[in-house]
């Protein structure tokens, strides 16, 4: 048998989600291939750098990492979102193997082959059949669909990732079902937009078990539903057919949470950004989501600062998240993206007042969420654990997703594990967490 080391590679994954199962793509092909994992750049033989591109400030995190992966290994492939303008990168660091997009795994693993060709050992190739994950074992991002087909007037996303390019449904559910029965217990369902799945397939239908699923939001959120895991619908823009979802959360069947990037609420500067689906009716539609399932969160992120943006547009925006009780929210303040087409609106704002109105957007939500959390104390609600500590345990709720949302911290009579689902009671909330203790079990 052939006892040379297994060759080693070095990986660092940057962005967003959907970057992150890019780069599980890849580690999950590596591995199958025999290939290992190295911690560190300097003992491995060679590192891949999965790029975000989306801000400039984004661009400089993924210039550095690349720098830091040439000073200490040399050997480095570049992939992802800054990759599909691979100027940038060859200018910076012209010794770089190879610059390939989003997405192009077969060309990662082609320069991988040809820089670092694989030791093929049968004893070493084996790979769990759901794949490598880099999220923690008990949750998982499940991405339904590339590229996006919307023209928002600040995001070069299309550019990058091309148009909306779903997956088949039944693609979709057999990756849901292989993770569920390898023990994940949430599925953390993405893509630019959620919610226009399946419009490119018009919808087509597939099979699955003993029936045929259409690809589409509702048909998907449903099939999901029945697989046992909790179900997280993340980047769901407000479409009219959204409204049939909430149905499925009130049976059970996902998770009374929806992530809706708003980005504004003044139709000024809506327009202006060329957001997608109507939102001139958002409260109202709210309000009746909110009558339809009390429990349900929405979580959403706004920018401030966007070019031409009054101060009656952003005292506008302030009494509508007043009226809307946005549950989680997250704040930008805008900044000009290369080849975005927002750049040539006029009205650019100031830095200083950017910041303020950061300020003061950040300020108002932080008391609407701890108004929000109040309400739940006193409540027992069910908690997902992330992490155990000697005396307090760190959870989630139906309402928070991990990472970006708050937590909730437990004490417990025994020990629990990560991952483990259990019932709490909520002793008391502060702006953005919620404290308790284990009840049941």
């Amino acid at each position: 048998m052939d006892q040379t080391a297994a060759p080693k590679v070095s990986f660092v994954s940057l962005g967003c989600p959907k970057a992150l199962v890019d780069s599980e793509r890849i580690i999950t092909r590596l591995r199958a291939e025999g290939y290992e994992l190295a911690r560190k750049h300097d003992g491995a033989d060679i590192v891949i750098v999965n790029t975000c591109g989306f801000l400039d400030s984004a661009k400089q995190e993924s210039l550095s990492a690349i720098g830091e992966a040439m000073a200490e290994n040399g050997k480095v492939i570049v992939t992802g979102c800054m990759g599909a303008e691979p100027e940038q990168i060859e200018e910076a660091y012209p010794g770089v193997l190879s610059i390939t997009g989003p997405q192009q795994y077969e060309s990662v693993l082609d320069a991988v082959h040809r820089a670092l060709p694989p030791a093929h050992n049968p004893h070493l190739d084996l790979v769990p059949p759901q794949g490598i994950k880099l999220t923690p074992r008990h949750y998982a991002y499940l991405k339904i669909s590339e590229g996006c087909n919307n023209r928002c007037t600040f995001c070069i996303i299309p550019k990058l990732r091309g148009d909306l390019v779903s997956r088949p449904a039944n693609d979709v559910l057999r990756e849901a079902e292989r993770l569920v029965s390898a023990g994940v217990k949430e599925l953390l369902v993405i893509s630019q937009d959620t919610s226009a799945y399946g419009v490119d397939l018009k919808y087509a239908e597939s099979p699955w078990k003993d029936r045929q699923v259409r690809a589409k939001f509702l048909d998907l959120a449903r099939e999901l539903g029945e697989l046992g895991a909790w179900v997280r619908l993340q980047y769901v823009y407000p479409y009219p057919h959204v409204d049939e979802v909430i149905a499925l959360m009130n049976a059970g069947k996902v998770l009374p949470y929806l992530d809706i990037p708003f980005q504004h609420a003044s139709p000024d500067v809506l327009k202006a950004m060329k957001r997608p689906a109507a939102q001139d009716k958002t409260l109202a539609r709210i309000k009746r989501w909110r009558e339809e399932c009390p429990d349900l969160a929405l979580r959403s992120t706004f920018i401030v600062g966007f070019p031409g943006e009054t101060d009656a547009d952003f005292a506008y925006l302030l009494d509508w998240l007043d009226e809307a009780e946005i549950d989680r929210l997250g704040c930008f303040k805008y900044e000009p993206v290369a080849g975005a087409t927002s750049n040539a609106l006029e009205g650019a704002v100031p830095a200083e007042i950017k910041q303020e109105r950061y300020n003061a957007l950040m300020a108002r939500q932080q008391k609407i969420s701890a108004r929000r959390l109040k309400r739940k104390v006193g409540t027992r609600q069910q908690i997902i654990i992330d992490e155990v500590g000697p005396t307090v345990a760190k959870g989630r709720s139906k309402a928070d997703a991990p990472e970006i949302d708050g937590a909730v911290y437990l004490t417990s009579r025994r020990p629990l594990r990560v991952g483990e689902i259990v019932t709490a009671k909520i002793e008391r909330a502060d702006q953005y967490d919620l404290h308790g203790s284990v009840a049941g079990f």
